[in-house]
């Protein structure tokens, strides 16, 4: 199956032109066969935390309508945005939008800024699209291995990663780049899965970010790498199948963390690591 990570220009906060970059990259995977396009964290109205009013341009129960223009008959789009759920809490989502509807929502389970306006999401998901089972976690998500590891646990061969590095100046660097690369090996390893992480690039209101798309195959080797600095489009033909066996999975310890983080999901609370 081709997969593809859409690397889209950092917006101003607030903004949808998103819609438009995201059609137009939908028209490229489907003329290249590509199943499934990934973009970014937030890529629809940008991260509420730089907002002086963050709930404008959250989404709620008419999520449908507004991805409408992205709807393919054969490329499945896995989409950022802030949602507005009940009692005005926001989460950051990612939807899995396929064939004109919502196939299901995804909420960042650690908020990376401190006293986000996000709350923090509690459910460890996995989705499907044709053969391949994939699960989603959101930028900061990927620094724990937890949440990935019990994706996997229930069958994903992929793990697609939503990101946002944009950033004042003084926290953003190219080194942010190689820390990002350097997690999704890990995490391709630790479970023998494909990495593909979409994020954002270029400068606007005061944040920069440098663009950390890429793909990682399952023994770790970086497959494909956007360009920095630019928006760009990375696409790779990656195995469906689930291998018959995950690194490291025979550790007593591995199976413990595992089957605790489960049981904390279970009941809606996941624990943080410092």
């Amino acid at each position: 199956m081709k997969v593809a990570a859409y690397q889209a220009p950092l917006l101003p906060a607030g903004s949808m032109d998103a819609l438009r970059l995201i059609r137009t990259q939908i028209e490229r995977c489907e003329a290249q066969g590509v199943t499934i396009l990934c973009c970014p964290e937030a890529i629809l109205g940008g991260l509420a935390d730089y907002t002086e009013h963050p709930a404008h341009f959250a989404i709620a129960a008419h999520l449908d309508s507004v991805l409408a223009p992205l709807a393919s008959d054969t490329v499945t789009t896995i989409i950022g945005f802030t949602e507005l759920a009940d009692e005005g809490r926001l989460y950051n989502s990612a939807a899995v939008f396929q064939r004109g509807s919502v196939a299901g929502v995804y909420r960042k389970l650690y908020p990376a800024i401190n006293r986000s306006v996000y709350e923090a999401g509690c459910k460890v998901p996995v989705f499907h699209v044709g053969e391949l089972t994939l699960g989603i976690v959101i930028c900061n998500d990927s620094n724990y291995f937890e949440p990935a590891r019990l994706m996997a646990a229930h069958g994903a061969a992929a793990l697609f990663v939503p990101t946002n590095n944009g950033l004042p100046p003084a926290k953003s660097s190219a080194d942010l780049v190689a820390q990002a690369r350097n997690v999704d090996i890990a995490r391709a390893v630790e479970n023998s899965m494909w990495v593909i992480r979409a994020d954002v690039a270029g400068r606007t209101g005061g944040l920069v970010s440098y663009g950390s798309s890429g793909i990682v195959d399952p023994n770790g080797m970086v497959i494909q790498s956007a360009k920095q600095f630019s928006e760009d489009l990375v696409i790779a033909e990656i195995d469906t199948a689930p291998p018959p066996r995950r690194r490291g999975w025979d550790a007593s310890r591995n199976r413990a963390v595992i089957d605790e983080y489960a049981a904390h999901v279970a009941e809606s609370v996941i624990p943080a690591r410092p």
